[in-house]
């Protein structure tokens, strides 16, 4: 039997994103991409909840809630 993926759920709080797309460079499956100057979750299925775009904001834009 196959177990479905759990995925997180990651949020972005926008007020605090500067912009400076630390967490997109920092993330090794590409989940995240800049839409202007907001970071924004392109693939979630790709994540594999390594945490790191959270733990390398320098602003605590991002949240990953991996539940």
């Amino acid at each position: 039997m196959s177990e479905e993926k759990k995925l997180p759920r990651i949020e972005i709080i926008e007020k605090y994103c500067k912009g400076c797309h630390i967490c997109v460079e920092f993330c090794p499956k590409k989940v995240l991409e800049m839409k202007g100057f907001v970071v924004a979750v392109k693939d979630l299925e790709a994540c594999i909840k390594c945490m790191q775009c959270e733990l390398r904001c320098p602003d605590f834009a991002i949240k990953v809630h991996a539940e």
